[in-house]
C-alpha cells in the first residue's frame, strides 16, 4: 500500500495558483483601476502580433494590405479615442441624438407641412437630397473595411461605431424620403437613376467607386475621414441645408444636419488621433505619405464636390470643401 500512495499522480498534475491579480494583466503598468473604455477595447486582437491560428489564402491579403500598408507604427494599440468611446457611451449618444431627429420629423407630421412643398421644392430634394443614400453608403462600406482591417482592436471599435453613425444617416434620409411621399407619392422613386446618370454626381460616384478598391486600410482611413468626408460634407450636408432653408425656408433640413455634424467632428478626430500614431514612428517618412495621399486624393474630393454643388448653388463652392479639406490635414500634421 505505501508503494501505491508514493507514486507520483499523473492522471492529475498540480494545478497552477490562480493569478493574484485584481485586474487585467495587459492593464496593470498604470497601476490605477482601467476605466470601462481601457477594459472593453484592449488587445482585443489576437492575431497580428502572433498570425492566424489556421493558414487561408485570407492571410495574404492582411500580410499586403495590413501588415504591409504604407503606414507603420510601433503599436497601433497605443491609440486611444478622444471620446472613449464604449458601446454604452455609443447608444446613449446615439439615443439623444435620434430623440432629437424624432422630434424634428414629428413636427413635420404634427404641422402638416409637406403637403405645402411647392413643385420646385420637391424637385431640389429629388436630385440633391434623396440620391445621398448611395454615396453614404459607400461611406459605410469604407468604413467597415478599416474595421476590418485595422490591427487595433479600439481603431476597429472606432470605425465600427462610425458605421453605425452612417447607417443612422442613410436610414434617416431614407425616413424622410417615405415622409414626403406620404403627401406625394412616388417621391424619390428615381434617386437612384439620378446617381447613376445625373452629371452633377458622377465625379462623386467615381471617387466612392475608387475608395471603394483602396485596399491599403491606412490609405483607406486616411483619404476616408481626412479627404473624402470634410470635403463632401462641407456641400451634401451643410451648404445643401443653407441653400433649402435661404430658398424654400426650409429649416428641417438644417435641423438634420445639424445632428450628423456632430457624428463627423467626431470621425475626424478619432481619424486624426489614430494617425498620429504613425507620425510619432520615426522608421518611416509618414508626413511624406500623407502630403502624397493629399496630392492624389483631394483634387479628386474638391472635384467630385463642385459638380455637385455647382448645380444647385450659383456660386463657386471649390474653396469651402477645399477649406475643409485644408482644415482637417492641418489639424492632423501639425498637432
Amino acid at each position: 500500500m505505501g508503494g501505491l500512495v508514493s507514486k507520483k499522480n499523473t492522471l492529475h498534475p498540480r494545478r497552477k495558483l490562480p493569478s493574484r491579480l485584481r485586474t487585467y494583466s495587459h492593464l496593470t503598468g498604470e497601476h490605477r483601476i482601467p476605466s470601462d473604455y481601457e477594459i472593453v477595447t484592449s488587445k482585443l486582437l489576437y492575431y497580428p502580433p502572433r498570425g492566424f491560428e489556421v493558414a487561408t489564402p485570407t492571410d495574404a491579403w492582411y500580410a499586403t494590405w495590413q501588415r504591409g500598408a504604407k503606414l507603420a507604427a510601433n503599436d497601433w494599440d497605443r491609440f486611444v479615442d478622444p471620446r472613449a468611446t464604449t458601446y454604452a457611451l455609443y447608444a446613449q449618444i446615439a439615443h439623444t441624438r435620434e430623440t432629437y431627429v424624432d422630434g424634428v420629423l414629428r413636427a413635420v407630421d404634427d404641422a402638416g407641412s409637406d403637403a405645402r412643398l411647392s413643385p420646385k421644392q420637391l424637385a431640389f430634394l429629388q436630385r440633391f437630397f434623396t440620391p445621398l443614400r448611395y454615396p453614404y453608403h459607400g461611406l459605410h462600406m469604407i468604413a467597415a473595411y478599416v474595421a476590418q482591417m485595422a490591427p487595433s482592436g479600439r481603431i476597429a471599435v472606432a470605425s465600427l461605431f462610425q458605421c453605425g453613425d452612417e447607417m443612422r444617416r442613410i436610414e434617416r434620409i431614407a425616413y424622410r424620403m417615405v415622409q414626403i411621399a406620404q403627401a406625394f407619392p412616388g417621391f424619390g422613386g428615381e434617386s437612384r437613376a439620378t446617381w447613376e446618370s445625373d452629371r452633377a454626381w458622377q465625379p462623386m460616384r467615381e471617387l466612392i467607386k475608387r475608395l471603394l478598391v483602396t485596399w491599403d486600410w491606412t490609405e483607406a482611413l486616411f483619404v476616408l475621414n481626412v479627404i473624402v468626408k470634410p470635403a463632401l460634407e462641407s456641400v451634401t450636408m451643410q451648404e445643401l441645408a443653407r441653400v433649402s432653408r435661404e430658398q424654400f425656408a426650409d429649416a428641417t433640413l438644417e435641423a438634420l444636419v445639424f445632428s450628423f455634424r456632430e457624428d463627423n467632428e467626431w470621425h475626424s478626430a478619432w481619424a486624426r488621433a489614430a494617425l498620429r500614431i504613425a507620425l510619432e514612428n520615426e522608421s518611416t517618412d509618414s508626413r511624406k505619405t500623407f502630403d502624397a495621399w493629399r496630392e492624389k486624393w483631394a483634387p479628386l474630393a474638391i472635384q467630385a464636390a463642385s459638380a455637385y454643388v455647382g448645380a444647385f448653388s450659383d456660386a463657386s463652392k471649390n474653396d469651402v470643401a477645399a477649406r475643409a479639406v485644408d482644415s482637417t490635414f492641418e489639424h492632423l500634421v501639425q498637432a
